[in-house]
């Protein structure tokens, strides 16, 4: 039995006709949304589980979330009726920088307009609406997925019963906007970036992203993978294993993303802030009133387990639980026994 047949997987464009406003002004038109959906739902319409994708991920679970979405595991498609949207700005399948502006009939690039997370919220909120889900189980959310989940929690903390938080944030920290800022600057040295094509700016999205992959693995994870091979002889090695490995993952991503979306996100990223004209972080956490339960990672740098104990103390339902792993932030990706573990009781 193939994987798309074990998970009942099924993936749909939904467009949004009419204006969509954005919250720094402006507006998109006849909005597209990707999003696929794992399992049935059922005729309660109570086994929902709704899960926000990272950075570059997509609405794929199955594919970037390994074991995760298979029988036995937290979102377990024969239990759950599983749904990820696609955010807006991204480039697999939801309006974005590369999609074609009714406008003007030419794509985008660097004339899309700038969002913020709450922007890609209220895709998520309207997609929601068209699909009839109301009430939803469990939101679950990872790193900048985390920072749509909380969004989201904020406008409408009835709509759902369990909060599910890995390694994310109420706010972008000073740290984490660094180091956007770093791979920004990075895109920005690629003259070709600007350009009105899809390949712009592809060198310096390759920097950026082996920029990005140090935060995301830390010393820990390079250490033990990347270390070179004994060398025979005494000769100074001509490579390394960590260089090869930073090209190789530049050039994978520059093969499925793009830098016009890569920007985008990046500036929403830092634009997170659940507090903002809501009289602070504090104030709108402790409204969050589900059962909530926070996972750090022991090596994660980029949301510290310090961070991530102070954000579950502040959230009225929440327990903490940490994950170990040699893996830093991408630990999430990786540790999915420990995650399957911690995960289906709560869940249920």
């Amino acid at each position: 039995m193939s994987v798309m047949e074990e998970t009942a997987a099924t993936f749909r464009v939904e467009r949004l006709e009419g204006e969509f406003p954005l919250e720094r002004g402006g507006s998109l038109r006849d909005v597209e949304i990707a999003y696929h959906t794992f399992g049935r739902l059922n005729d309660r319409r109570d086994n929902v589980v709704w899960v926000c994708h990272a950075l570059t991920a997509n609405s794929d679970v199955a594919d970037w979330w390994p074991h995760t979405v298979e029988r036995g595991c937290f979102l377990d498609p024969e239990r759950w009726f599983v749904v990820c949207a696609n955010i807006i700005g991204s480039c697999y399948g939801s309006t974005g920088p590369t999609s074609v502006d009714p406008s003007a009939g030419e794509p985008y690039y660097g004339d899309f307009p700038r969002l913020t997370i709450r922007d890609m919220v209220n895709g998520h909120r309207m997609l929601a609406d068209r699909l009839g889900i109301g009430r939803i189980h469990a939101m679950v959310g990872s790193s900048v997925g985390g920072f749509q989940a909380l969004e989201w929690l904020a406008m409408e903390p009835e709509r759902f019963s369990r909060l599910i938080l890995i390694a994310t944030d109420a706010k972008a920290s000073p740290w984490s906007i660094a180091v956007d800022e770093t791979q920004r600057m990075a895109i920005t040295a690629d003259a070709t970036y600007g350009e009105r094509r899809h390949d712009a700016g592809a060198a310096g999205l390759a920097a950026a992203r082996a920029i990005g992959l140090l935060t995301y693995r830390g010393p820990w994870g390079y250490n033990a993978t990347q270390r070179d091979r004994a060398p025979e002889d005494d000769r100074v090695p001509d490579s390394h294993r960590a260089c090869t490995y930073q090209r190789y993952q530049g050039e994978k991503l520059v093969r499925r993303f793009d830098a016009y979306s890569y920007m985008t996100i990046l500036d929403a990223f830092d634009t997170h802030d659940i507090g903002r004209g809501r009289g602070g972080v504090d104030r709108v956490l402790a409204s969050i009133d589900v059962e909530t339960i926070v996972i750090g990672i022991t090596t994660d740098i980029i949301f510290t387990p310090g961070e991530m104990r102070s954000l579950a103390r502040r959230l009225p339902r929440a327990v903490y639980r940490e994950i170990e792993s040699e893996f830093g932030h991408d630990g999430f990706l990786v540790e999915h026994a420990q995650l399957n573990a911690l995960l289906k009781n709560f869940l249920e």
